[in-house]
C-alpha cells in the first residue's frame, strides 16, 4: 500500500543501520527531505546555501556523527557540506589552537613536535 502523499512503501523488514543512531538518523532524513523537496521546487542555490549553514549549526558530536552517518549511508553533498564546515573551523588556526577548539589532546613530545614542524615546514611557506 502507499502511503499518503505519493511516497513510496514502506519495507516489509526492518533496515538495520547499526552505524547511525537514531537522533542523527532523524537529522540526516531531514537533510535528504529538504534537498529532495529543493530539487523538485527548483530553489535557487543561494536559498539552500542558507538552509545548509543553519543545519550545520549544531554541537561538534553531532556535526562529527553526521559525517559518519553521511559516509557510511554514502550521501556525498551532506559528507561534503560536514566536511566542509569542519574545514572552515580549522582555516587559518595553529595547530595549538585547533587542539583548543576541538578538545583535542596533545600527545606528541615536544622532541617529536619540532621533528613534525621541520618535517612540515613547507606548509607554513606562504
Amino acid at each position: 500500500p502507499k502511503k499518503k502523499g505519493g511516497g513510496a512503501r514502506a519495507p516489509a523488514t526492518p533496515v538495520p543501520l547499526p552505524m547511525v543512531d537514531s537522533k542523527i538518523l532523524i537529522k540526516v532524513i531531514e537533510y535528504c527531505k529538504y534537498h529532495h523537496r529543493a530539487e523538485q521546487e527548483s530553489l535557487p542555490e543561494d536559498e539552500k546555501n542558507v538552509w545548509d549553514k543553519d543545519f550545520v549549526k549544531v554541537d561538534d558530536e553531532t556535526l562529527f556523527n553526521l559525517i559518519l552517518a553521511a559516509n557510511y549511508l554514502d550521501i556525498k553533498s551532506l559528507l561534503d557540506l560536514t566536511c566542509k564546515t569542519v574545514a572552515d573551523e580549522i582555516k587559518g588556526k595553529t595547530p595549538e589552537e585547533i587542539r583548543i577548539r576541538f578538545n583535542i589532546k596533545n600527545d606528541f613530545t615536544p622532541e617529536e613536535e619540532e621533528e613534525v614542524k621541520r618535517e612540515n615546514a613547507w606548509c607554513e611557506e606562504r
